[in-house]
């Protein structure tokens, strides 16, 4: 059983939704995302996301844009993400972690490392799944497979403005959950509506029994009083 799925179970177990946060790997210092990481799981985070820093991210916002500038301005790339994983892993063996970011970044690992190299070495540091805005499911059915070989999980967005036929093919591939995209618009937007927002959880249930998770914004805290009346996404 994965972390990501033994950590779900244990949440359904016990009533809860499972915490989600985000961070971006090299920021605000090159060498303090370990101990970001380790402290994100002592105030109760259940999945870490770790975001790739990326020179173009075309679905982010520009706090995270900001971010990622900072980290690669300090010459982190996806050799040291993926070693800073390893470090978090010699003290946490439970928490699952997400890596979140995009093509680019993983294909030129692979140039640099081999065929297949970034899936070889994300298991071994620990990975659990990885998210990649920029591959459309329709085109990496091999790479969702390869990476199940290795215990990771493909994990894909959908949005409000997902068609029934890209639900359908978000659920033939993916894996592990499903990241519902909350805003239209990136990541920061204030453009929620939460009655569309829980109109797409039954509509996706029919199509997958993949987790769902859900996107949102903290900087506003009444987004969040939905919540309780939302069901459990399993």
């Amino acid at each position: 059983m994965s972390r990501i799925e033994a950590t779900f179970q244990h949440l359904k177990a016990k009533g809860r939704k499972a915490l989600i946060p985000y961070v971006t790997a090299g920021f605000p210092f090159a060498d303090v995302t370990p101990e970001l990481m380790h402290a994100m799981v002592a105030a109760g985070a259940d999945v870490i996301e770790l975001g790739v820093p990326f020179s173009d991210p075309s679905a982010d916002g520009p706090v995270i844009q900001k971010a990622g500038d900072k980290a690669l301005a300090f010459g982190i790339g996806t050799t040291h993400v993926i070693d800073m994983v390893k470090a978090f892993r010699q003290t946490d063996t439970t928490t699952p972690v997400v890596l979140m970011g995009y093509a680019n970044p993983i294909e030129r690992y692979d140039l640099k490392h081999g065929k297949d190299g970034f899936i070889r070495d994300a298991s071994a540091a620990g990975i659990d799944g990885v998210l990649v805005v920029d591959y459309p499911p329709e085109e990496c059915v091999e790479f969702a497979a390869k990476l199940r070989a290795h215990n990771m999980d493909l994990i894909f967005l959908l949005a409000p403005t997902s068609t029934d036929q890209r639900m359908q093919q978000v659920a033939d591939v993916a894996s592990g959950y499903v990241y519902y995209v909350s805003l239209k618009g990136v990541t920061g937007s204030g453009a929620l509506n939460t009655d569309e927002v829980e109109a797409m959880f039954p509509a996706f249930a029919k199509k997958s029994a993949s987790l769902w998770v859900l996107a949102l914004a903290f900087a506003m805290p009444k987004r969040l009083k939905p919540l309780p009346r939302w069901p459990m996404p399993w």
